[in-house]
């Protein structure tokens, strides 16, 4: 195998050298063939190096794993701030995130899969709770806005106060909701079954079935 001069320095001029290199060349190997294609070996033969290389930088398969993980999360997250509206009422937020949500798992499948394989990532190092831990930190103050029986001005005050825990499980429930849609939709088992082409049906009974239904204009 040929190898670049200098596996410290990066080919395309950028800062982060061989470590960013490894990083982005295992994020296009998921989206490409899935999590399982994720080997050392695989990884280092596309960024060009030797396959002993990637433990210069990451002492593990895991380490490697969650650092690209952790890409999909900011990823995912830029694509929920493009498209969120803080001026927006939280169910309306809520219905946006999870949205982005399905849409995400629908376009980068393999990455999907990895991100939420916490019993196989090393979700302590590396950044990536911080990574993945404030989105979800963001669905709960959501659910928590959006269930407060008495909203107004103080509502966020309340939301970060009084009824955490329960807009956590709720919000818990509501992910697992997202996540089974996503999954069940690309295997076919939930075309099949509900004879539907789109998942949004499906998204607004899960809104309705957590968060309550949307009370009727007057």
């Amino acid at each position: 195998m040929q190898h670049l001069e200098n596996e410290d320095e990066d080919h395309d001029g950028r800062a982060d050298g061989l470590r960013g290199r490894l990083v982005r060349a295992g994020v296009e190997l998921v989206n490409a063939e899935g999590a399982q294609a994720l080997s050392l070996r695989e990884i280092a033969r596309r960024a060009g190096v030797s396959h002993g290389a990637p433990r210069r930088y990451f002492p593990t398969h895991l380490d490697l794993l969650s650092a690209i993980a952790r890409q999909g999360f900011a990823e995912l997250a830029v694509r929920l701030a493009e498209v969120d509206r803080e001026d927006a009422g939280p169910r309306e937020r809520i219905a946006i995130l999870a949205r982005v949500y399905l849409a995400y798992a629908g376009s980068r499948r393999g990455m999907y899969e990895l991100m939420f394989r916490h019993d196989l990532l090393e979700s302590g190092g590396l950044g990536l709770r911080e990574t993945s831990l404030p989105l979800f930190a963001h669905l709960t103050g959501l659910v928590a806005r959006a269930t407060d029986p008495a909203p107004g001005p103080d509502a966020a005050l309340r939301a970060d106060t009084t009824s955490r825990a329960d807009a956590a499980v709720r919000a818990g429930a509501l992910w697992a909701n997202l996540h089974g849609i996503a999954q069940l939709w690309h295997w076919g088992s939930l075309p099949l079954a509900t004879g539907g082409t789109d998942p949004a049906p499906l998204l607004a009974a899960a809104l309705d079935a957590h968060l309550g239904p949307v009370e009727p204009a007057p």
